[in-house]
């Protein structure tokens, strides 16, 4: 039987904001409902322990996030939320204590990735609140700045993340600047379970975008598996539009679907190097793993 490091269960594909470097859904508007969250844990918990709540869609939208992590805790299963944070504060109370909540990763590039955002010190102030009294519940948290380009950032863009880590500096009494330490693609800690990791942006893949040879290795289906809202299960968290669908978790067991056909060609390509799948073949970032 496969098993995972993580299997994404996505709970909305609804989002409150709209980022430039997160092109919308065009599935249809959903959330999950409890009592399918409930059974989706019961048919991935042979493969995997841990579960994120996320693909695309904005998981604090979601008005039952609370039942969801007790549901979780329950099966028990370790949860990792992403989330852009602007929603921190009306849901602290349903997050702060709850058992099976691992790690949240806030996506802190989508303040200037939305072109609404307003009140920058604001919005980090608010997230920085909610980590400070989730200390004592041992949660784990990332602050990302995945806007970096190949070019390094506009004068412009450099200016605005200093800003931003500028107000996590102060709040830590950091005595370094973040991003003379942080390494892009990885991380630099910044306090007990605290850490902030900077990225290149990457583009979603998409049937549209440009094909290569098809040449590496990618970790779909083989670390990672997803099911979107509406049950379909894909190989990885960034196919947020189905293209690759498996199957669907409500109408064919998750263990038969991961087993399937279509799932083992994928996975059998990669060992030999090859996308078989033709979103694979779009997709740019495989290539961080490597030809």
């Amino acid at each position: 039987m496969k098993t995972f490091k993580k299997v994404y269960i996505e709970i909305t594909s609804i989002c409150n904001l709209a980022c430039s470097f997160c092109p919308p859904t065009e599935r249809k508007a959903n959330f999950i409902k409890v009592e399918d969250f409930a059974t989706r844990l019961d048919e991935i918990k042979p493969h995997t322990s841990f579960i994120y709540l996320h693909v695309k869609g904005e998981p604090l939208l979601h008005p039952n996030i609370d039942q969801l992590l007790d549901i979780a805790h329950e099966k028990g299963f370790k949860v990792n939320i992403t989330t852009n944070g602007t929603l921190i504060a009306k849901n602290r109370h349903k997050l702060l204590g709850k058992p099976a909540l691992r790690q949240m990763n806030f996506s802190l590039h989508s303040f200037d990735g939305h072109e609404g955002s307003t009140n920058r010190e604001g919005y980090l102030r608010e997230i920085l609140s909610f980590v400070r009294a989730a200390e004592e519940h041992q949660v784990i948290f990332s602050f990302r700045l995945w806007n970096l380009t190949q070019d390094n950032v506009t004068n412009a863009q450099r200016q605005r993340n200093r800003e931003t880590l500028q107000v996590i500096e102060d709040e830590f009494g950091l005595d370094f600047k973040i991003e003379e330490k942080v390494v892009p693609g990885s991380g630099v800690r910044i306090a007990e379970r605290v850490y902030l990791n900077q990225d290149y942006e990457f583009q979603w893949p998409s049937l549209t975008a440009p094909e290569d040879d098809g040449k590496g290795f990618c970790h779909g289906l083989r670390t990672q598996a997803a099911v979107l809202v509406d049950g379909t299960v894909v190989p990885c968290c960034l196919d947020g539009e189905g293209v690759i669908n498996l199957g669907n978790i409500n109408k064919t067991s998750f263990s038969s679907i991961v087993e399937g056909e279509r799932a083992n060609n994928l996975v059998e390509g990669f060992s030999r190097r090859e996308a078989v799948e033709e979103l694979c073949r779009r997709c740019g970032y495989r290539q961080r793993f490597g030809a």
